[in-house]
């Protein structure tokens, strides 16, 4: 070993490039193989194990939202989250909307009573995220139980009505806007959305989500028997929001200092970071189809 070689400091790997679009992407691709696996199975053969899927995945994201935050000095009340955001969902499958609202509102006065046991420091900046993290996650996701319940009783053995064709709506038509983004971003993206947010989020890219969108919408009006602007809505509806719901947790990332909410799913990293556009989509999709298409 020469001199130069013995105080040479070792250098570290490169990061690995996952190219344009950042993902590792046969770790992705089975990651949502995997994913949607657990959907269809719990979806198809039994409904209520859907929703235990649901929240299930309500309670992951309260922690990996906690544990971004307490990064911060911002210290979230864990558990009454957890057992609140479990309560809204099921209440919203097996009771409707009436009970959804009741149970957030009931579910946001108790977490900020359990706040108070801490005294006065930080009670406004903890309360103020516990509630903004009760509608962003399980209020929002409670809009999937209201989805699934278009289907009506929970008892059905209709492994197809209307609640299971909605929830299939709603996960396709926002497969397709993040599947049109990244295609049309790897080729052609030059221009970018918003650049101090999130660099490789591109105007092409919002092209490409958007046909994809709309195609799939018009096709998915043909399987729901609804009409041709129902379908068009449908589209425009899903690129706006899951592009809107891509964005704001990228600023939350930013204004966090962390890159991803955890590494929980291989290539895509936290739960959060693939329920951002669903979160975002669900509720104007459920009220489009409630009204339009399954009344």
């Amino acid at each position: 070993m020469t001199t130069s070689d013995a105080t040479t400091p070792e250098q570290p790997a490169p990061a690995q490039d996952h190219g344009r679009a950042g993902r590792d992407l046969p770790a992705a691709v089975a990651s949502a193989v995997v994913l949607l696996a657990v959907i269809a199975g719990s979806l198809f053969f039994f409904k209520t194990a859907f929703i235990v899927v649901v929240a299930v995945a309500v309670a992951v994201a309260i922690w990996e939202l906690h544990r971004g935050l307490l990064a911060n000095g911002i210290d979230i009340p864990e558990q009454p989250l957890m057992v609140g955001g479990v309560v809204m969902v099921g209440v919203a499958y097996f009771w409707g909307a009436p009970a959804l609202v009741t149970a957030t509102a009931v579910s946001a006065l108790v977490i900020m009573l359990w706040l108070l046991r801490r005294g006065v420091d930080g009670f406004v900046q903890n309360a103020t995220a516990a509630v903004f993290t009760l509608i962003y996650v399980p209020f929002l996701g409670s809009f999937v139980a209201l989805m699934l319940a278009e289907g009506g009783d929970w008892t059905s053995t209709d492994h197809l009505d209307d609640g299971v064709k909605g929830i299939c709506a709603f996960i396709l038509i926002t497969i397709a806007s993040d599947i049109g983004g990244y295609v049309a971003g790897v080729l052609f993206g030059k221009h970018p959305m918003a650049p101090v947010i999130s660099p490789k989020k591109s105007w092409e890219g919002f092209a490409g989500s958007a046909v994809f969108c709309i195609g799939a919408g018009i096709g998915l009006m043909q399987w729901l028997d609804g009409d041709l602007w129902v379908g068009i809505a449908l589209g425009a509806i899903a690129v706006v929001m899951a592009t809107l719901g891509d964005l704001v947790e990228s600023v939350m990332k930013r204004d966090l200092g962390i890159k991803d909410m955890s590494q929980i799913i291989p290539g895509h990293g936290g739960l959060m970071d693939r329920l951002d556009s669903l979160l975002a989509t669900i509720a104007p999709i459920w009220l489009l189809l409630h009204y339009c298409v399954f009344n």
